[in-house]
């Protein structure tokens, strides 16, 4: 920028030679486009194009002004730069006028984060409109309709029952339950099913294959693993864990140590860790239940027999909570607002209670909702402790608990951000939703 003007950058065709008449040179343009990138005033100018053979200085009169305004819910409001993602040019708003007349002929173009307009007349001024695409969470929810009311947890889920909504440590969480068909994302060369909206708007994906979407089978889950190679103490229980600390964080599980490495080789890697979010978490309740004597006191530390939190919600009184009951047991990165910022990848596993609200009920075989896989895989749940037991899906789709020390399949969870878009798709198998 010099001297508050702004410069455009012009691009033409190449010339082999130029034409001389009566000493006057005339450029043949053909078509003169003007490339909007970045800027920080609302007017620009070009005071020189360059040629073949030299440079030509010549006093700007083709585009005398641009004018450029960004949606802000509902309402537009002007700005200095051309927004470079999350919104999409308006076109029936936005217009060029040459002396004071709208000029149809002009046309325009919103390509990565560029404008370009075609300008082939004296005096032309323009106003662009940019319009807030639609987030996942829009595009989803357009989709579906919300249920009212709780479902009852104490009954499996075995037809559609669509969506519900529930609040979270976010806010107003919208979940997935039954045998639903539509909530299929491709995301990172992977098929993936959608648990829930997060309460941040964020979008919880549970792996489901690679190379075309698989609801049953090995190829559901990325391997098979331990939860954590020793079960003779309590703090075994946790995705990460430290000795005599109920809710320890010194050291990650097995399973983490796979899930981080696996995350960094496929996501990060590979270019797709922006479109992660770093504010979600995964909540591994670790909290000792008040519902059991041998749960107070010492209750969650070495081998005292100990109820956690999943066990009374979900194996007695049926009634899950996607609240963490405390934020350490909320596994979030450093860049979150909550929980213990002990991450150093933004991935985990399914929770208990999101099995449940999905249709599964502990000790009941449901081979009919979504998260049935007819294979064992691990969610991140305490259940018991004296030997340290975790939650898992078995092969009949009913939710039980075991050892850490068994070999159970891995689906990883991730948390897509909240501002992501849908580039096409309907959420079904056979055209999932893709991802921007």
């Amino acid at each position: 920028m010099k001297n508050g003007s702004i410069e455009f950058e012009t691009i033409k065709s190449h010339k082999n030679r130029l034409y001389f008449l009566c000493g006057i040179v005339c450029v043949v343009v053909l078509l003169v486009v003007f490339v909007i990138t970045r800027s920080h005033a609302k007017y620009r100018t070009t005071e020189s194009i360059p040629l073949i053979n030299g440079t030509i200085n010549y006093t700007p009169y083709d585009l005398k002004m641009v004018a450029m305004y960004q949606e802000e819910n509902g309402d537009y409001k002007s700005i200095d730069t051309v927004p470079t993602s999350g919104y999409t040019l308006n076109e029936e708003k936005s217009y060029c006028e040459v002396n004071d007349t709208k000029d149809e002929s002009i046309s325009m173009e919103y390509k990565d984060g560029k404008v370009y307009i075609g300008v082939s007349k004296k005096g032309t001024k323009c106003y662009l409109y940019f319009d807030q695409e639609p987030t996942a969470k829009d595009t989803i929810l357009a989709n579906n309709s919300v249920n009212s009311g709780t479902p009852n947890f104490s009954q499996v889920a075995t037809t559609n029952k669509g969506v519900y909504k529930t609040q979270d440590d976010w806010g107003d969480s919208y979940y997935f339950r039954g045998a639903v068909t539509n909530n299929w994302v491709s995301f990172a060369g992977f098929y993936w099913r959608i648990i829930r909206i997060n309460g941040d708007g964020s979008i919880r994906l549970i792996y489901s294959g690679q190379g075309s979407p698989a609801t049953t089978g090995e190829s559901t889950q990325i391997s098979t693993s331990k939860f954590n190679n020793s079960h003779n103490n309590n703090m075994y229980v946790g995705y990460m864990y430290a000795s005599n600390q109920v809710h320890g964080l010194e050291n990650s599980s097995t399973i983490k140590g796979i899930l981080d490495s696996w995350y960094t080789t496929n996501i990060e890697s590979k270019g797709y860790g922006s479109k992660v979010s770093t504010e979600a978490g995964f909540c591994g309740d670790r909290e000792p239940s008040t519902s059991s004597t041998t749960s107070n006191g010492s209750g969650g530390t070495g081998t005292t027999d100990t109820y956690y939190g999943g066990y009374i919600r979900l194996r007695t009184n049926k009634n899950p909570n996607l609240k963490c009951n405390n934020s350490t047991d909320l596994y979030t990165l450093s860049e979150s607002s909550k929980g213990n910022k002990a991450l150093s990848n933004p991935v985990g596993l399914i929770t208990a209670d999101e099995i449940a609200m999905a249709g599964g009920v502990y000790g009941t075989i449901n081979r009919d909702y979504y998260l049935y896989t007819g294979q064992n895989y691990w969610t991140m749940s305490p259940s018991f402790a004296t030997s340290a037991d975790v939650f898992y899906v078995d092969y009949a789709g009913q939710l039980v608990y075991n050892w850490v020390t068994n070999l159970y399949g891995k689906r990883p969870v991730i948390n897509l951000a909240s501002d992501v878009t849908i580039k096409s798709g309907n959420g079904t198998s056979s055209t999932p939703y893709e991802i921007y």
